[in-house]
């Protein structure tokens, strides 16, 4: 294990999530101009009433994975580091480089998010929209997620891999009822 092992920690739902989201994503957005085609609040604090680990998640969408490089380089003054796809084809991470980013010069320290790239036609993108949209729509399916990923995280407090593997099946059956499986 390493040594900055994280403990995962699933939080009650905090009304500020969407604010925070806002926020983030206006910087983001006028950094990006017309190269973002949107900016989308994913993940589970996109979710009313769902608990989550307390990251915003956020997915700019693009026209075309070839604007990727334009976008790269828009983020990088604000503190974003490209880190690749990280396993996950087309979506592309990035971190920053401390609390302060995105810097838009008013040296604010900004809550913990996670920023991706994504063009338009993201099989990886459809997953994150299909999946809020259904659990927004369900309330009692963001209820049972929430309760399975805090078994999960007490489960595995330390195992990242292990919590994320235990929400596949899960998911999985949300995304093939969005589809109507």
């Amino acid at each position: 294990m390493s040594s900055t092992m994280r403990t995962i920690e699933i939080v009650a739902y905090d009304p500020r999530w969407p604010a925070i989201f806002a926020e983030l994503s206006r910087v983001v957005a006028r950094a990006l101009g017309p190269l973002a085609l949107s900016i989308e609040h994913v993940g589970s604090t996109s979710v009313p009433g769902l608990g989550a680990k307390p990251i915003v998640d956020m997915d700019v969408v693009i026209a075309s994975r070839s604007l990727l490089p334009d976008v790269l380089l828009a983020l990088a003054p604000l503190g974003y580091i490209h880190q690749g796809d990280l396993g996950i084809a087309g979506r592309e991470a990035l971190v920053h480089e401390g609390a302060d980013v995105p810097r838009d010069g008013s040296g604010r320290v900004w809550p913990a998010h996670h920023l991706y790239v994504c063009a338009q036609d993201n099989a990886e993108l459809a997953r994150h929209l299909a999946l809020r949209g259904y659990l927004r729509a369900h309330p009692e399916s963001a209820l049972a997620y929430g309760e399975l990923k805090r078994r999960l995280a007490r489960q595995f407090p330390h195992d990242i891999e292990a919590y994320i593997e235990g929400k596949a099946a899960f998911i999985q059956g949300i995304l093939d009822l969005a589809q109507g499986k």
